[in-house]
């Protein structure tokens, strides 16, 4: 445990930190080779909010549900935020879809057909739509758009198409509303993506105005990438707009957050709190961007957004103070020290004890373990279609 008094500062901090989860984690999922099924997945967009309102009422960590669209698509929206809200949760992030249409084989917001660029940007318009019936303020971007060999299409025309689809969804938004720019260094294009790094989100958003950022995956790097120094460079430059949490090995892999490199996170999470990301008013907004291939999907969901809250209170547990003299002192190792003692420190008895204090489970794995619910949802949802990639 902490020390005596420590952990009781920076528990204002952690009682604001909210994080967002993606609908799509509760459906079914896999690799190129199988999608598996699972007993009790849910079937509707209702039945996928529902599982995300129980990861919250456990943990008082989700109050948010990304939708993605077509995947989620209802008749009536403004019921499904109803419906969310009467759960306690409230509809989040819009992501939008141009990677699983025929049309969009070479492209959408970059492709060299007019015809297929304004489809894509339609797509773009209904997710708006959307937005204002739910109450979400990000529209969320991720590309597939790319080439798989060298001249199969011009580097230069692909950049400057996408600069012209942008800003037409940028100057659609609401004044509340944003639009945030994901990157992918590779797949499913394998020469070149168009939005393959920070610095490519980056110059496409700064050039549309002060509600586009860029969005962080932390699966979208190349190995050894300093993914905390892309952290401090968008809070400097004020255009971290979002994370999508999520652990990897090999590629991107969509594993639970923390799961691959702990420290990783924690090196994350320091420069955000360095950054001021977890300060009151920040535009960053925190949310996961996982499937759940073998494991059950919300234990899965709880035990991250535990993760990201564990590797949250040890970055918060850094003595800035000793960490600045040391760094001022060039102190090389005393410096290391600061940082590696906070992420040795083991926060999970006091988050026990706090959750505990706040109505909620001390332990929230066990008491979704315990409280019978994943057989009860095997036994209540029985027939229909699963939901899982494209459904």
């Amino acid at each position: 445990m902490t020390a005596p008094g420590r952990f009781g500062e920076i528990t204002e901090t952690l009682a604001r930190q909210s994080i967002e989860l993606p609908s799509w984690a509760f459906g079914n999922s896999g690799t190129r080779f199988k999608v598996f099924g699972t007993p009790g997945t849910p079937r509707t967009p209702h039945e996928k909010i529902a599982d995300a309102a129980k990861v919250h009422e456990l943990t008082g960590l989700a109050p948010t549900v990304a939708l993605h669209i077509p995947w989620d698509h209802v008749e009536d929206f403004t019921a499904l935020k109803a419906y969310a809200e009467e759960l306690g949760v409230q509809l989040g992030t819009v992501n939008s879809n141009t990677f699983q249409d025929e049309d969009y084989k070479f492209g959408s917001l970059t492709h060299s057909d007019p015809a297929v660029r304004r489809k894509a940007v339609d797509h773009h318009f209904r997710c708006l739509d959307i937005m204002r019936a739910t109450g979400s303020t990000d529209l969320k971007i991720w590309l597939a758009d790319g080439t798989n060999y060298p001249g199969q299409g011009s580097l230069r025309a692909r950049q400057d198409r996408l600069a012209e689809s942008l800003a037409e969804i940028y100057d659609r938004l609401d004044e509340h509303q944003r639009l945030v720019l994901e990157y992918k260094f590779f797949e499913p294009a394998f020469y070149h993506t168009d939005v393959p790094d920070w610095g490519t989100s980056y110059a496409q958003v700064s050039a549309l105005g002060d509600r586009a950022f860029t969005c962080l995956d932390t699966g979208h790097h190349a190995p050894g990438t300093n993914i905390e120094f892309i952290v401090m460079q968008l809070l400097r430059l004020g255009k971290l707009g979002s994370f999508d949490f999520n652990s990897r090995f090999y590629a991107d892999d969509d594993l639970i957050v923390g799961a691959a490199d702990p420290f990783q996170l924690f090196r994350i999470m320091h420069e955000v709190v360095a950054g001021g990301g977890l300060d009151e008013g920040s535009p960053v907004r925190f949310m996961l961007d996982q499937c759940h291939n073998v494991e059950e999907k919300i234990p899965g969901q709880i035990r991250s957004v535990l993760n990201v809250q564990e590797m949250t209170a040890r970055a918060l547990l850094v003595d800035r103070a000793a960490l600045e003299k040391a760094q001022s002192e060039h102190d090389v190792l005393g410096a290391n020290a600061v940082l590696m003692d906070a992420f040795q420190t083991d926060v999970r008895p006091d988050l026990a004890q706090w959750r505990a204090s706040r109505g909620l489970p001390a332990e929230p794995l066990r008491a979704y373990a315990e409280s019978g619910h994943q057989q009860y949802l095997a036994e209540q949802r029985v027939g229909g279609a699963q939901a899982g990639w494209g459904a």
